[in-house]
């Protein structure tokens, strides 16, 4: 809903139109609303009823017959359940209830349903003017409260159309308009997000930087609503977020808990702080997925061991860790119990930073219960003061680089006044004042009900689609013939039902037991379908919104099989035909099922695995297919089909060994020769040197080397490689021979410089 739009009634009245005193009523209600500049939709079944109530967030006011249908208690039942759809959707929304003039009330009214409704009016028992002006007034009073502080007032302002003496120089776009091409950057962005694109000097907004103003309330108002005892805006991303929350918490010389499976931000912020890393290894399964840390690394004796052995604690204010970093959702949606990670590292350490970057919905839903930062009921005066940094671009709605601090203070509290240095050392003086008011719409989107419902939403859809896809697996992918395969999912393979305590299978559940019970995504032990061995039952729980498709060749123990489909060409098919997924692994396909999605969304991404099996099936020369890869490359794929391709990739995998050596590569801890910061002298000073991967042995890294997929540190700065025979060398090794060998197929590794093939990473030089 456009704030600026006119005011917009929804009449659900199948007697509006009738010639009868209600009706020309009723029009005549109509005609004055539009006179006064209010767009008026009328609905006339109960059918377009139900349907209209899915369509709230267009509408300001809502009137509705109590006899839709007829003046009889089924009638009235079907209406009932109409203004509990609205109101479960939308508690503020007004809604004015019909009726006739009647010596009694209605029958069929009661008292639940008046408590319901905002307004109870007899139509004509007062004038069309009168009665126009009330719906008028109500409509106005919702439009106004249902705008957050921050947008609320940025909309007020934009409306002046002052004169503008600071910066930024566009003067509300005045400059753009001045040439060709800044006059056609204008008009495809609009008005409006210039005029609104404001100084910092603008005292009406507040400020960011000292969190007053209308920034300050919307602030106070995310904290109440994401239930922190105080809420950050950034404007530059959660590496920012995580940024800060490292310089109001850590110094030189303190010990920080450190979750190998973390943001690059992290790196960036201990190279910054000059504070001393001791890991915690997360653990992995046969598809190359990362799975949670066990909780027995994260007990005060284990800890103790890990600090003793690291070999720059020793320069250390204290052997005692400061602070520790968890990242929760993993990037492949496994989430922690997160009262017990807070328990366990409580007793070690006063705060705990939970990076929830992919994870800022999970208060907004039940299924997540004790799983996520900011829980109610979990403030403790005695306990670790919690953090948590999300990226609400990501999955909730928000524009990109917004992103929310929370703080949950505990026994060592953090001062806001000392943190606030920290925030403003990374934070600019100008931000982007969209940003800001994208993350006050964001919150007011998931207070009350509505957070649930667009969450419920999400699950919901991610749920039918993995039902889907695995009916059709159920009903093809049997392997007897070449053609009987289908795409696998990473889910369990049957439930519990919570009532009869039966199990029954995943494809057969019911949707509403999937949504509402947390057990059926748990990570039981001893299930085969999540791979992970020794996890302790409701340690760990997948999210049902993060969405993994495997494609074939996996085995049960990890071994590769005769016939397997590597995700990349998937990946590569999927993107001709415009559907992005997040990332991808050897095997494996990950696709997020945001706010923004939708039914028809999921359904044209299964139409198109159809559509990539008929082309395997049917033995399609990349030529039809993969047209950019034989101009590129003609070569080398002239005349290859696409199993031909599949084949050859899955027997160099297996061949090659390529996910036994990542398995082996990312479980061993690489040896720290120096801190990262030191590290990072020597880059900028410029005492480092490219070397080819062959000769990296017993080498010391200048750079992070963070292959993606999967997106987490095979080597850190200041750490040494290893021998050459060793699985880090040995995995770096294989992933340049993949590119070389399949060129278009190549992988992403931060920290790698590829020269004519070849596989370059900057290296300390030796003394």
């Amino acid at each position: 809903m456009n704030p600026e739009e006119k005011l917009t009634i929804a009449i659900i009245d199948d007697a509006m139109h009738t010639d009868t005193p209600h009706g020309r009523t009723m029009r005549r209600i109509v005609k004055k609303l539009e006179e006064s500049g209010l767009v008026v939709g009328d609905v006339g079944s109960l059918n377009d009823a139900r349907a209209a109530a899915a369509q709230l967030p267009g509408i300001d006011c809502i009137l509705i017959n109590w006899d839709l249908g007829g003046d009889s208690q089924q009638n009235h039942e079907s209406t009932t359940k109409i203004i509990h759809e609205i109101r479960r959707r939308n508690d503020e929304l007004p809604i004015f209830l019909l009726a006739e003039p009647a010596s009694q009330a209605p029958s069929g009214l009661t008292v639940e349903i008046v408590k319901e409704i905002n307004e109870y009016v007899y139509v004509m028992d007062d004038t069309p003017d009168f009665l126009a002006g009330r719906i008028t007034a109500a409509a106005r009073r919702y439009r106004e409260q249902m705008l957050s502080p921050f947008f609320s007032e940025l909309i007020k302002f934009s409306r002046d159309f002052e004169y503008s003496w600071h910066t930024p120089g566009h003067a509300g776009g005045t400059a753009f308009r001045k040439t060709p091409v800044g006059r056609a950057f204008h008009t495809f962005f609009g008005e409006q997000l210039f005029r609104s694109d404001l100084s910092i000097s603008v005292d009406e907004l507040g400020s960011l930087l000292d969190h007053s103003g209308p920034i300050g309330k919307a602030e106070k108002y995310a904290a109440k609503v994401f239930g922190a005892d105080k809420t950050y805006f950034v404007t530059n991303g959660t590496s920012t977020a995580n940024k800060i929350v490292f310089f109001g918490a850590v110094t030189e010389g303190d010990i920080v808990l450190v979750d190998r499976n973390c943001h690059k931000s992290a790196e960036h912020a201990l190279t910054m702080t000059h504070s001393v890393p001791v890991y915690l290894i997360p653990s992995r399964n046969r598809y190359g997925i990362i799975g949670p840390i066990h909780p027995d690394q994260l007990t005060p004796e284990a800890i103790s061991k890990k600090v003793q052995a690291c070999p720059f604690t020793k320069y250390a204010d204290s052997d005692h860790p400061v602070h520790a970093i968890i990242t929760n959702s993993t990037y492949d949606g496994l989430c922690y119990h997160a009262a017990q990670v807070e328990h366990l590292l409580g007793q070690t350490v006063d705060r705990i930073h939970f990076d929830e970057a992919w994870y800022g919905y999970a208060r907004f839903n039940p299924l997540y219960r004790d799983r996520f930062a900011m829980r109610d009921g979990s403030k403790d005066p005695n306990g670790p003061t919690v953090f948590a940094t999300q990226s609400t671009h990501k999955l909730l709605a928000a524009l990109s680089q917004a992103s929310m601090v929370h703080v949950r203070n505990g026994r060592v509290p953090i001062e806001h006044s000392r943190f606030n240095e920290g925030f403003m050392m990374h934070t600019s003086t100008s931000p982007l004042y969209t940003i800001i008011a994208s993350l006050d719409v964001s919150a007011k989107m998931m207070d009350g009900p509505s957070g649930k419902i667009l969450t419920d939403e999400c699950i919901e859809e991610a749920i039918r689609f993995r039902r889907t896809m695995a009916r059709i697996n159920r009903e093809i992918g049997h392997r007897e013939t070449p053609s009987d395969w289908w795409f696998g999912m990473w889910q369990p393979d049957a439930v519990t039902d919570p009532k009869s305590g039966k199990r029954i299978s995943f494809t057969d559940a019911p949707l509403e037991t999937l949504r509402d019970t947390p057990s059926c995504w748990v990570l039981h032990p001893g299930e085969n379908w999540h791979g992970f061995e020794g996890l302790e039952d409701d340690y760990c729980m997948l999210d049902p919104i993060k969405v993994t498709i495997l494609t074939p060749g996996v085995a049960n123990d990890g071994s590769l099989e005769p016939f397997g489909i590597p995700a990349a060409l998937v990946v590569k098919f999927l993107d001709t035909r415009g559907i992005i997924n997040e990332k991808s692994g050897d095997y494996s396909i990950l696709f997020l099922f945001s706010v923004g999605i939708t039914k028809g969304k999921w359904g044209t991404l299964i139409t198109e695995l159809f559509e990539f099996k008929r082309h395997y099936d049917e033995n399609t020369m990349l030529e039809e297919i993969f047209p950019d890869l034989i101009e590129s490359y003609p070569d080398r794929y002239s005349g290859v089909t696409l199993p031909e391709l599949a084949e050859e990739m899955h027997a160099f995998k297996r061949d090659h060994r390529m996910l036994e050596t990542l398995s082996q590569a990312f479980s061993l801890l690489p040896e720290p020769v120096i801190t990262f910061a030191d590290a990072y002298k020597r880059l900028v000073r410029g005492t480092v040197e490219q070397v080819p991967v062959e000769k990296m042995g017993g080498r010391v890294v200048a750079t992070g080397v963070v292959p993606y997929p999967p997106g987490i540190p095979l080597l850190l700065p200041g750490e040494r490689a290893g021998d050459q025979n060793e699985p880090i060398l040995q995995y770096l090794k294989g992933l340049q021979d993949f590119d070389s060998r399949f060129p278009g197929f190549g992988h992403d590794t931060h920290g790698v410089e590829v020269v004519n093939g070849q596989y370059l990473v900057s290296c300390i030089k030796e003394e």
